[in-house]
């Protein structure tokens, strides 16, 4: 089945690419717009489908997980090593992008259009700060997090939902068999959403490619190629360091995530690929219990593919505009993206704010925001992809460091 589902979604992009060069071609207009909208009506459906399994997933999966764990000190341990990792990551991710926007100097000469220096995209840079990030990680109820899906306040809850549940023994079994049955009807679900995710795919390209056309990428050619070039060399690290801690099954690894990856690159959204993910990690042989715990906390502080683009986005913006920021400064602003990024979950356009905010702190416009933004979803294809990629490894090596050998060993089955 997998094979299959990853075929028919490079069939959906090809064909949505092509459908999408059609329309722009025959339409103009208000006419191009609307049969442009009908296509989202796919591709929101299908959003909306796995935004309806994401929370019940997550708090199922990582309740047993951590009851299976039998102790807090693994927790601890666990949660430990993940946020050590996801740490070096993120520093990796923001150091590359300042290394390759310097290096290949995408915005110098780039005969782009400067926008009027009125314009805005209006983001509330205030939507996030260390105090309302604090405070957003606990839930003020279990229950609008989940109808938010909020990733962050759900894994709280979860944590502590299931560290109850192994500090009370045997009078919750009962409540965990109840769970683990809610884990396998969740996955069943997933089965059913992911046999429409071609559609979606198809709908995806055509959409993004019937409202700018091909010649939006040619454009910003530089910017684009030069971004994608540094998404390819973080894979690169991310995977190379998934072969020196893994060894040769990395690459059973690699094979496993690409429908994943594939799915988060085609619809240009990390979530669309969380369930399907999570069901590679546990194939490759990943426990549920840590596949169930690291995977949630990726999705809110391993952003890999967004982090590299900050740094990338924010000094590319600063050479169309002709603007020197020494390389101490540069340093000063990978620190502050360090510190800033990790308050992203929850908020709209989380990387297009977090960019303005440190925008600011070097007297870079904040209209230069409107020249990426055109091609911006072509670039959120990459990054959602690459922070698959990142959370994978992520996952496979912390359950290595947990001594998980004797799962992680084991030959499985091509």
């Amino acid at each position: 089945m997998a094979k299959r589902l990853t075929l028919f979604i490079l069939i959906g992009m090809v064909l949505g690419f092509g459908a999408g060069l059609i329309l722009h071609a025959m339409l103009a207009g208000p006419e191009l717009d609307q049969w442009a909208g009908y296509l989202t009506i796919f591709t929101d459906l299908f959003l909306r489908l796995i935004k309806m399994i994401i929370a019940p997933l997550v708090f199922s999966t990582l309740v047993v997980g951590v009851a299976h764990m039998g102790d807090t000190s693994a927790l601890g341990r666990i949660g430990g090593r993940t946020l050590g990792w996801f740490i070096g990551a993120t520093i990796v991710s923001l150091t590359l992008g300042l290394i390759l926007v310097n290096l290949l100097q995408p915005g110098a000469d780039s005969g782009l259009t400067l926008p009027a220096s009125a314009e805005s995209l209006n983001l509330d840079t205030k939507a996030f700060n260390l105090h309302d990030f604090f405070v957003h990680i606990v839930p003020a109820s279990m229950i609008e997090a989940m109808a938010n899906n909020d990733i962050l306040p759900i894994v709280v809850f979860s944590v502590f939902f299931g560290v109850a549940i192994v500090a009370v023994g045997d009078v919750a079994k009962p409540l965990v068999t109840g769970i683990e049955a809610l884990v396998a009807v969740m996955l069943k679900i997933t089965d059913y959403v992911m046999r429409v995710a071609p559609i979606a795919v198809f709908a995806a390209i055509a959409h993004a490619v019937a409202i700018n056309g091909a010649g939006i990428v040619l454009t910003f050619g530089r910017f684009v190629g030069s971004f994608y070039l540094a998404l390819f060399m973080l894979w690169a690290v991310l995977i190379g360091a998934g072969f020196v801690m893994l060894g040769g099954r990395a690459g059973r690894l690699v094979r496993l995530i690409r429908e994943p990856a594939l799915l988060a690159f085609s619809t240009a959204s990390s979530e669309a690929a969380y369930p399907r993910l999570l069901e590679a990690l546990e194939e490759f042989g990943i426990p549920r219990r840590i596949a169930s715990f690291v995977l949630p906390l990726g999705y809110s502080f391993n952003l890999d593919g967004s982090m590299i683009y900050m740094t990338f986005a924010t000094l590319f913006i600063a050479q169309v505009y002709g603007i020197d920021i020494p390389i101490g400064q540069q340093i000063v602003m990978v620190l502050i993206l360090m510190i800033t990024s990790k308050g992203m979950a929850g908020v709209p356009r989380a990387s297009l704010v977090v960019i303005a905010a440190v925008m600011g702190h070097f007297a870079i416009p904040e209209a230069g925001l409107v020249l990426i933004l055109a091609v911006d979803h072509f670039l959120d294809m990459g990054r959602s992809a690459t922070n698959v990629v990142g959370n994978a490894v992520a996952a496979a090596v912390v359950a290595k460091w947990e001594d998980g050998r004797e799962t992680l060993d084991e030959p499985m089955p091509a």
